[in-house]
């Protein structure tokens, strides 16, 4: 509710609140007229301030100004198009054409005097007006006067005149801004319309493409209106990209030596093009994105003019040639952007180069895995053969030639380039900057030896300019100058020398950065991969026997391994074990084809990736666990393989030969013992679990093989459960067993149940009992309850159904002795267990005669016994409850 105060209080809050707002009034008006008194001595600096609050009713914006005026000189243009080209009244075209005349000259005239009164956008609108009426001028003069000239040529002519005129008129009336860039729109059209008038050929009209695109190049470059840069570098990429296209297309179409040399010369102005606008452009991304285009179109201006004099299949191992020479272009004396967009350009070329031959090296990879689905079947004649399909490229041999001249740019490119391969080191003297004095002319270096460091010298007419010149020795050494200059700031001063000889020392700008990290891990991942893609595919390409290539492969897996296991290739190891594991898998599969040549190369295979393995667990560098895994692996892999291959070479049967295949388990077992906690521990346990599987599968089609099996399996798993660091493999040892029994059984066609679960039950029990002497706080159904039950409840099963009293007997018999147990020692699970399997069983024999004293009774007698032991139970109720609660709380003391 609202709470009035009294008139008398009301008037005096009114007051003091009149009272504030006075003052804060008055603190108000007193800053308002000091500022003001500070401007007016400050002099008139602008416009005076405007007052707060939204504008007038009668101001408008400018941008409304400008939608106005540009609508309106829309639709005056819309209505000119309709007097020239439709009709006006009685007057004919030259009545109308005169009458346009006039209002053209007075359009073109009336953007100057509005300029006079600075009415500037109404002036672009009033011009731009003009510019139409201008073409309808034409439009018209064509109707009056030339009826009979070509439609095209005239549009050539016409758009040349009116580009010039709206040039001049731009140019006259420099405050117009619509007219320049309008003239350079409109100079596109005359040499790509005159060309089609003509009827040019397509040289021809790839010429005028290319030329007005050189044009536009040359305006966007040279210019300094923003408008005009704009439009002149949105049409030179236009037409250049569709004349560089073109001349592409004729260049690949090329048949004779003539066409291609016509077709090479516009791709070479087409470079030349890009290269001066690379070679003027301010920023460098710009120039070193135009001066790659430009070192690409050289590329296929050279490449197109030797490709008819080349084979079909050579025309791109000669562009390769091309844009590996045009890599030379970085020790020229070229900007640095343009360098680096040359560099660029002939790493794409070398890239798409790569891209071409590397399906005849992946072919020569995966094709032998056809061999799986016929092993030993034949001998192929050659390595061509062997691969099952043909190769994607008519002369195979160009493949491997192309990629290890790619290999080998890529060695030399650092050098080339400026870029030190190696990592760099540290440096031999304190970091410290070491200052000479300043002074008008700097002394000398000393004859001995310079100090390696940011030695700088002070600036004055003698500085030594900086870069990487050596001293030339001294035979004669002078002992240093015992005086030590005191530290100061003083730089050298820069030259021109300095910049020329730093050029020549790192052309690119490269050896620190991302591009210099770039060459040096193309350098030493790039050229590997690459040489050893050439080398893959040359036994394919050379067409060498089957047995030649073969060896080649294997030879060249152990050549990697050799590097891979080399002492400190560190960085090389894992990507050459990579390598040789891709190698070995591939001519695991080319020999496949005979038995001779699969012994020879699953052997062959094993021993080295053997021995390298334990080569680089030798080695105590980190950058070598994922090598030495990876050969382990490989080694385990091709020994199982060669297990298999042996035993099938004897003529054993499947089962036998995985008996035979269980020692290479067995042997990687024995050597993660003696490994201990290594790195290798592991993996080559798991890869003996996986070659113990595969031979365990190879006897599952003889039963008692298959047991054998099983059984020498949980062996293996025991022996490698005694370590102490392997504990849980006794389960997978007990699980080996347990299953070698039952397969036993099961081969000896025994059905007794008990057979199966005894075998489960005493290891189970025995385990629970050492469990619990171990821990006696554990419950006897976590002890000795899995394994109990795996027993009697299968039992108990069959003893329902079987008609013989021997099985029930020895069932009731062994449940009373479990229950006594339970009881005596107050353990649980024998007690619940026992007892409750021993009354079941009990029931069990008692039923049939249960059921012939039901049948002997009189009908009233079961319902009246059933009655009367109700009539008991509930008189007694309390004291059986109490009972309930009694064997419940013993129950729940035991374990």
């Amino acid at each position: 509710m609202t709470n009035i105060p009294p008139p008398a209080e009301e008037l005096r809050l009114l007051d003091w609140e009149l009272r504030q707002l006075e003052s804060r009034r008055t603190q108000l008006l007193r800053r308002r007229a000091w500022l003001l008194g500070v401007l007016h001595a400050a002099g008139p600096a602008g416009p005076p301030p405007r007052p707060a609050g939204p504008p007038g009713p009668g101001a408008a914006p400018p941008s409304a100004q400008n939608v106005l005026l540009t609508l309106g000189g829309v639709l005056l243009t819309i209505a000119a198009i309709a007097f020239t080209v439709v009709s006006w009244g009685h007057l004919g075209i030259g009545g109308r054409g005169a009458v346009l005349g006039a209002v053209t000259l007075v359009a073109l005239g009336a953007p100057a005097l509005l300029l006079r009164r600075s009415l500037r956008s109404t002036a672009e609108a009033v011009a731009g007006l003009a510019l139409a009426l201008t073409v309808l001028d034409a439009y018209a003069l064509r109707y009056l006067a030339l009826p009979d000239v070509d439609a095209l040529a005239y549009s050539a002519g016409t758009s040349a005149v009116l580009a010039t005129l709206w040039a001049g008129y731009g140019l006259l009336l420099g405050g117009l801004r619509l007219p320049l860039p309008t003239a350079v729109a409109t100079a596109q059209l005359p040499l790509v319309l005159w060309a089609g008038a003509v009827q040019a050929g397509d040289h021809a009209m790839t010429a005028a493409l290319l030329v007005t695109a050189a044009f536009d190049t040359a305006l966007a470059l040279w210019t300094t209106v923003r408008s005009v840069r704009v439009v002149a570098l949105a049409g030179g990429c236009a037409l250049g990209l569709w004349g560089a296209a073109s001349a592409g297309w004729l260049s690949s179409r090329a048949a004779d030596p003539t066409a291609a040399a016509r077709a090479g010369v516009l791709l070479l102005f087409a470079a030349l093009i890009a290269l001066v606008a690379a070679w003027r452009a301010r920023e460098p991304r710009i120039a070193t994105g135009a001066a790659c285009a430009g070192g690409l179109l050289t590329v296929a201006a050279v490449g197109g003019v030797l490709r008819p004099a080349l084979p079909s299949a050579g025309a791109v191992p000669g562009y390769l040639v091309c844009g590996i020479v045009l890599l030379a272009a970085v020790r020229l004396a070229l900007p640095r952007p343009v360098r680096r967009g040359l560099a660029a350009a002939s790493a794409a070329a070398q890239g798409l180069a790569a891209l071409w031959a590397l399906p005849v090296t992946a072919m020569a990879l995966l094709a032998p895995v056809g061999w799986a689905t016929r092993p030993w079947s034949t001998a192929p004649q050659d390595a061509r053969a062997a691969l099952l399909t043909e190769l994607p490229l008519p002369h195979p041999l160009l493949a491997p030639l192309a990629l290890a001249l790619i290999a080998g740019t890529l060695l030399v490119a650092p050098g080339l380039l400026g870029v030190p391969v190696g990592r760099p080191g540290p440096a031999a003297t304190p970091p410290g900057p070491v200052n000479a004095a300043p002074g008008p002319v700097n002394a000398a270096p000393d004859p001995v030896s310079p100090p390696s460091g940011p030695v700088n010298a002070a600036p004055g007419p003698a500085a030594t300019p900086p870069g990487p010149v050596a001293t030339p020795p001294n035979p004669v050494a002078t002992p240093p100058n015992p005086v030590s200059a005191p530290p100061g700031p003083v730089s050298a001063a820069p030259g021109p020398a300095a910049g020329r000889l730093g050029a020549v020392a790192d052309p690119l700008g490269a050896a620190a950065g991302p591009l210099g990290g770039a060459v040096r891990n193309l350098t030493r991942y790039g050229a590997p991969v690459l040489g050893w893609a050439a080398v893959v595919a040359l036994p394919a390409g050379l067409g060498l026997p089957y047995a030649v290539g073969v060896s080649a492969h294997v030879m060249v897996v152990a050549a990697l391994l050799a590097v891979a296991g080399r002492a400190g290739s560190a960085g090389q190891a894992l990507p050459a074990s990579v390598l040789a594991l891709v190698s070995s898998v591939s001519v695991a599969f080319l020999a496949l084809a005979t038995e001779a040549a699969t012994l020879a190369t699953l052997g062959a295979l094993t021993v080295p990736f053997l021995a390298v393995c334990v080569q680089l667990t030798r080695c105590p560098h980190r950058a070598n666990a994922g090598a030495a895994v990876l050969t382990a692996c490989a080694a385990l892999t091709y020994a199982t393989a060669f297990a298999c291959a042996a035993g099938a070479s004897w003529g054993l049967r499947p089962g036998h030969v995985g008996l035979v295949t269980l020692a290479v388990p067995a042997l990687a077992a024995f050597a993660a013992a003696r490994l201990g906690r290594h790195q290798l521990t592991l993996p080559v346990e798991i890869m003996a679990a996986a070659s113990c599987a595969v031979a365990v599968t190879l006897t599952v089609g003889h039963a008692p093989t298959f047991a054998l099996a099983l059984a020498l399996a949980g062996l293996i798993a025991a022996g490698t459960a005694l370590r102490p660091d392997r504990h849980p493999a006794a389960y997978a040892s007990g699980a080996l067993f347990l299953l070698a029994s039952w397969v036993r059984l099961a081969a000896w066609e025994v059905t007794a149940p008990e057979a199966y679960t005894l075998p489960a039950t005493v290891p189970a029990l025995l385990i629970g009992l050492l469990r619990r002497r171990r821990d006696p706080e554990v419950s006897s159904w976590t002890a000795y309850g899995p394994g109990l039950a795996a027993t009697l409840l299968p039992s108990l099963a069959a003893a329902w159904s079987d008609p013989h009293w021997q099985r029930p007997l020895l069932l009731g018999v062994a449940a009373l002795a479990l229950t006594l147990a339970g009881a005596r020692h107050r353990l649980r699970a024998p007690l619940v267990l026992g007892g409750g399997v021993l009354a079941l069983d009990a029931l069990h024999e008692l039923a049939p005669y249960i059921v012939q004293v039901t049948g002997a009774l009189p009908r009233w007698l079961p319902p009246a016994l059933a009655g009367l032991l109700l009539l008991a139970v509930g008189a007694t109720y309390e004291q059986r409850l109490r009972d309930a609660r009694r064997f419940r709380n013993a129950l729940g003391r035991m374990h």
